[in-house]
């Protein structure tokens, strides 16, 4: 018989410790074939870089050593950072944001394109021959709307590294461009474009122009528009293409014809999500016409579509699918759930099998990872991790903290997942509750736009009915909840913390606390963001104003840990400080963290390990338990 240990709710011996979860974790990303080999993505946070690595029959190996770093910096997010063309090799490097050519492992890197011009490129995709295609960002001057985007070929044989002019501009006309798609005859060139003050979610367009010198001549409206959005367009082998659509309140694949698109699979659940990073990908071209895709309704399915449009689930239940590449039967994907970290599969498409070829978690203890379980507590989606550590439970009647975590975009999903910060506090005895309220993607558009207009109100709300429900349920105690998020999420919680008192404690990771401030300040790739989620600026400046947290902090009463990164472009330090300022003339317990070299979420190992500690030890102090091994936290009034 187990022996079981009672010990009180956050004082369990996890053997989990910030240093494990920060070095234990590196979700691969970016997959792709070079040749017969696997090639991938993935963050390396001891360098702070996103390195370049490929499998090898003796384990996987890094093919770019530092300094190289294969990130893009368009639209601040990246995406598409690296792509293959044959057994080449083109990537974006974020020190110098340049394109580079990589003709073999070991192999000097070959610049692409000129340094010092204001160029950043992502989004890439083999092009014409010899070229490689992408999405150009050019910087035109010094304030965060001073940018140009356009879609560029660019020369594989390195002539443009001197001679920008040698870039082939293929279309522009819009502010933002992504997934472009070159038709296999070559002739024609699909894409998606929007403009402010819309985000991608909210209205797109997938357009068609006609190539001539490798210069777009004229183009249609596919799909897309006002109140639809259009995503991911893909050539089939026979010169048909494909597409993502929520026309019909939920992102479905449809297939152009002569009528104008039309679903492949008509149904109440997703296959598309949000357009953050240019890489994302939510279905493959198979080439007997079907498809191998995503779908999506709370937790995700991955399906083998048929050309008649017969599906069968290959697996269910899984979360933050990308499909990734394919190649001679096999398909590349990046994924998880409740029993696997992010990891990089293979799919081999006729048996429906599939390989693990990178798993996102090394060294760590499967064990002590909790289960996961989905509920909906009065409307709202909510992903439970009870507390969980194998041969430990609560002292009898007594029932554990909870922390609830509000995801970003505000546009994210939970996901039911393995993740080792979800189990840095189950294993210790606290419980986390990922909420999916109004905005969040995965449950149709009419779901998402809950939000509009409403960001600070349905938010707020649904995460309040969410944790009234679980105390009122005899899950969780009352007097012992906190929130949790960052970005998006972080505005969430400053503003839970500031608009009622059932927290009795706040963690804020580069959040919003002014609104005002960061329509002025953000950049542009969110410039009108704010527009849809809360109103027209400057039209809507009492709006604004009303519902900034920094504005309402009469009405916080619970200590709050703040998180900041100093580089941070998209969610300015400013916004902490103003924040912890206020706390302070109000005499609520704070800790501000400011960490150096560190952007809009955190990636080096000793940012992750004191913002992981920190967590830990602000929560024991204020929830009443004593976290065993992990520094104090100062805290101040």
């Amino acid at each position: 018989m187990e022996r079981i240990e009672v010990l009180p709710h956050g004082e369990w011996p996890s053997p989990l410790d910030a240093a494990a979860v920060a070095g234990g974790s590196h979700a691969p990303d970016e997959a792709r074939y070079v040749g017969d080999e696997v090639w991938w993505t993935e963050p390396v946070a001891a360098e702070r870089r996103t390195a370049l690595l490929r499998e090898t029959p003796e384990g996987p190996e890094v093919v770019l050593e530092a300094p190289w770093n294969v990130r893009s910096g368009v639209h601040e997010y990246g995406g598409g950072a690296w792509t293959a063309i044959g057994s080449t090799v083109v990537f974006s490097h974020l020190g110098d944001h340049r394109l580079h050519r990589l003709d073999r492992p070991g192999a000097a890197p070959v610049p692409l394109t000129p340094a010092d011009r204001g160029f950043r490129f992502g989004g890439l995709v083999p092009g014409l021959p010899g070229t490689v295609l992408a999405v150009r960002e050019t910087r035109t001057g010094d304030g965060p709307g001073d940018v140009e985007r356009d879609l560029v070929l660019v020369p594989l044989d390195g002539s443009a590294a001197t001679a920008a002019d040698a870039i082939t501009s293929v279309v522009a006309g819009s502010r933002f461009l992504a997934q472009p798609r070159i038709a296999p005859d070559g002739r024609r060139l699909a894409w998606v474009a929007w403009d402010h003050p819309h985000m991608p979610w909210e209205a797109a367009e997938v357009r068609v122009g006609g190539l001539v010198d490798g210069r777009v001549t004229s183009w249609r409206v596919v799909a897309g528009g006002p109140g639809e959005s259009a995503l991911q367009p893909e050539w089939l082998q026979g010169g048909g293409l494909t597409l993502c659509s929520d026309r019909s309140g939920w992102w479905n694949l449809l297939r152009d014809g002569t009528g104008g698109p039309s679903p492949v699979v008509a149904e109440d659940r997703e296959t598309g999500g949000p357009l953050w990073v240019l890489g994302q990908r939510w279905y493959l071209p198979l080439p007997d016409g079907g498809f191998l895709a995503t779908s999506t309704l709370g937790g995700e399915e991955q399906r083998r579509i048929g050309p008649d449009g017969a599906w069968r689930v290959l697996r269910s239940d899984r979360s933050r699918t990308s499909w990734e590449d394919l190649r001679d039967g096999r398909a590349l994907l990046v994924d998880s759930s409740a029993a696997d970290p992010v990891s990089l599969w293979e799919l081999d498409v006729a048996a429906g099998t599939f390989r693990l070829v990178r798993a996102g978690v090394e060294g760590l203890p499967r064990e002590v990872f909790p289960p996961a379980e989905r509920r909906e507590v009065d409307g709202v989606h909510v992903v439970l991790h009870p507390p969980h550590l194998p041969g430990h439970r609560g002292p009898d009647g007594a029932l554990p903290p909870y922390v609830v975590h509000v995801h970003g975009g505000p546009t994210s999903q939970a996901g039911v997942r393995l993740d080792p910060a979800i189990a840095y506090y189950t294993s210790r005895g606290i419980g986390v509750a990922d909420v999916d309220y109004g905005g969040s993607t995965g449950y149709g558009r009419a779901y998402r736009e809950r939000l509009d207009g409403q960001w600070g109100v349905v938010d707020v709300d649904d995460v309040l009915t969410v944790v009234r429900g679980l105390v009122a349920a005899g899950v969780a105690d009352g007097e012992r909840l906190a929130i949790e998020g960052g970005s998006a999420g972080g505005w969430t919680v400053l503003s839970a913390l500031t608009r009622a008192d059932d927290f009795a404690a706040g963690i804020s990771r580069y959040g919003v606390a002014d609104l005002v401030a960061l329509a002025e300040d953000t950049h542009d790739f969110e410039a009108r963001y704010l527009d849809g989620l809360v109103g027209p600026w400057p039209e809507a400046a009492d709006v604004y104003a009303e519902r900034a947290p920094i504005n309402h902090v009469d009405g916080l009463s619970a200590p709050v840990l703040l998180l900041q990164g100093l580089d941070d472009r998209v969610v300015p330090p400013a916004q902490s400080r103003r924040f912890r300022d206020a706390a302070h003339e109000r005499g609520i317990p704070h800790a501000l963290l400011e960490f150096p070299g560190e952007g809009h979420g955190f990636r080096g190992t000793a940012t992750l390990i004191a913002a992981q500690e920190a967590a830990i030890s602000f929560l024991g102090q204020v929830l009443g338990f004593t976290p065993p091994g992990v520094p104090v936290l100062p805290l101040e009034r």
